[in-house]
């Protein structure tokens, strides 16, 4: 299986290249690119096989996401959030989990904060509120937001803990207006917009308790469930592993024929620049390992205890994604200072 992934990202490899131009203009992936991954199959690597999906072990995973992140880190990045966010659908009712993945693996965009005012009504909720980041919301055919129950206009305390108590709320995607709202300098092709409901109707079984999985829906009792939202956590990092790796390599092969300014010897055999990309790709490949290490070690206690995470793995899986991110980026940086101007220029 984890090879047919591979294979699949080579195939459509020259789609997701061809469109990246395009989505960095647009400020979104192309449909073309997102349907690319989706028809491959990618999006169903979290999904329960119960409903379709692939369920593959979280390293196996990394290893695809990295491998489209060195195509498009823009396109990695819709591929892992559209569907981490979909695993929350483990939380939700038999019957959500029925509406949600009636089509196969769903994709699913969507943002922790702030949540949206909900208002009780027969049958579920009214829901109004606005949430940013929301990566893949043009393409994605499901959207969540978390919510917080109103009443009187104000938010509603429990009992108690004195304290509002927020859940999460899932629904098709054309029930939100997208804001144009996502203008950066940097992974503009992810599409992270802001979106807004109002006074949207959400039956009750597509909301979803925050808190511990206590009672995962049916299909979403193995393992790789148990360790959402670290499963997200390392799914983000990998995309900095892909592209710090598409960097250096892209570096080694500038080096292999560019002479810089003002100097007769090629930089294939200047010394600071092989001392530079050394340690830039022992960063990468520390980054990387570091990673896997930790989800495999997660994975595995989470399938021989049948329970959650422990303290001690989420604090590994932090850490490992901490390290990694800021490793990644010093490998660029590393790269930057070998090659030059040519670290920023479009052409070479």
């Amino acid at each position: 299986m984890f090879q047919d992934l591979l294979a699949a990202v080579a195939r459509i490899a020259p789609v997701i290249r061809e469109h990246a131009a395009t989505a960095e203009a647009d400020r979104r992936l192309t449909g073309a690119a997102y349907a690319a991954m989706l028809d491959a199959g990618l999006f169903g690597m979290l999904a329960p096989k119960a409903y379709g999906g692939l369920e593959v072990h979280p390293t196996e995973a990394m290893r695809v996401w990295e491998a489209v992140a060195r195509i498009d880190s823009a396109a990695a990045w819709n591929l892992v959030m559209n569907q981490c966010i979909s695993s929350y659908a483990a939380w939700l009712s038999p019957q959500g989990v029925r509406e949600l993945f009636g089509n196969g693996p769903a994709t699913t965009a969507g943002a922790l904060n702030p949540p949206a005012a909900a208002t009780r009504v027969d049958g579920g909720w009214r829901i109004t509120g606005r949430v940013p980041f929301g990566s893949g919301c043009h393409q994605a055919r499901w959207l969540a937001m978390p919510a917080i129950a109103h009443e009187g206009g104000r938010p509603k305390a429990d009992a108690a803990t004195g304290q509002a108590t927020p859940f999460a709320v899932f629904f098709p995607s054309d029930r939100a207006r997208i804001l144009d709202t996502w203008h950066t300098l940097g992974m503009r092709g992810t599409g992270s917009a802001d979106y807004e409901v109002q006074d949207l109707f959400v039956p009750d079984h597509m909301t979803a308790p925050v808190g511990p999985l206590a009672r995962p829906a049916p299909g979403f009792e193995g393992p790789l469930f148990r360790m959402w939202p670290w499963t997200c956590i390392m799914g983000e990092t990998v995309v900095s592993v892909g592209a710090a790796a598409a960097a250096v390599d892209q570096a080694l092969e500038l080096c292999r024929a560019k002479t810089a300014a003002y100097n007769a010897v090629p930089l294939r055999e200047q010394q600071l620049p092989q001392f530079q990309l050394g340690k830039a790709k022992a960063r990468v490949d520390a980054s990387r390992d570091t990673l896997h290490a930790a989800a495999g070690e997660a994975y595995a206690e989470v399938e021989q205890t049948g329970r959650l995470l422990s303290r001690e793995a989420k604090i590994r899986l932090q850490l490992a994604a901490c390290f990694a991110a800021e490793t990644c980026a010093e490998a660029v940086r590393l790269v930057n200072d070998a090659v030059g101007a040519s670290a920023f220029r479009e052409s070479q």
